[in-house]
């Protein structure tokens, strides 16, 4: 009986020590950590801060393979919609501009891999801003706020993102321009995986020698 007790106090003493360890390393952690956003299907917006429109489309977004597809609606009402079709293949650091209706396309290197829809790893948290009322139901929205610089850009940039990591704007500043990214209505899955495929009449496309100076990126098709 003697032993049991000791055992049992051996045993107390090490599930305690592993709930303290525990703990300690909950309290510890950087509860900030840059997080990023799920596979997503949904709409973005891009206007100046000016208030002009400069795209409006549907993106497709492959969050583990880095995939970017956007394309802006041409129908939009605004005049300065640009017609845009974009594939961004980030972790192959190419990307296309695709013209479907002449079946043709564009294959460019990118130099900066940034976009609206994940948190760089070097982002600065910046706080939690309440949208709306926190205190009334449905009638509010909790996002983190993030920020940081962009060197081959020679800008910066804050991000507003929800507390499931969904991006919901993005500013992005320049010496020279300014706008922001805004996303709407927002599905977790990839709907159409095919839009996120080297459409075939660009599989043989060579890629194009990039002009000594020039950033390619997604951010850059709109300034």
């Amino acid at each position: 009986m003697k032993n049991l007790t000791i055992l049992w106090r051996r045993m107390y003493a090490a599930v305690a020590l592993s709930v303290f360890m525990c703990l300690t390393a909950t309290t510890n952690a950087d509860p900030h950590h840059p997080c990023h956003a799920p596979n997503m299907t949904g709409f973005m917006s891009v206007m100046s801060l000016k208030g002009d429109t400069k795209a409006f489309g549907a993106f497709t977004y492959d969050s583990m393979g880095k995939k970017l597809r956007f394309r802006s609606n041409e129908s939009h009402p605004a005049n300065t919609s640009m017609g845009l079709d974009l594939l961004m293949l980030f972790n192959d650091g190419i990307f296309y501009e695709i013209d479907s209706r002449n079946q043709s396309c564009e294959k460019k290197s990118l130099q900066c891999t940034q976009h609206p829809l994940d948190i760089p790893d070097d982002a600065t948290f910046k706080g939690v801003k309440n949208t709306g009322s926190p205190s009334i139901k449905g009638e509010g929205l909790k996002t983190n706020e993030w920020a940081g610089s962009m060197p081959d850009m020679k800008g910066c940039y804050s991000m507003s993102v929800t507390m499931g990591c969904l991006p919901v704007c993005t500013m992005y500043f320049h010496d020279t321009y300014s706008f922001m990214v805004s996303i709407t209505e927002v599905e977790i899955q990839i709907k159409d995986p095919d839009l996120l495929l080297v459409p075939s009449y660009c599989v043989a496309q060579p890629l194009e020698e990039t002009p000594e100076g020039t950033v390619n990126s997604f951010l850059n098709e709109f300034m």
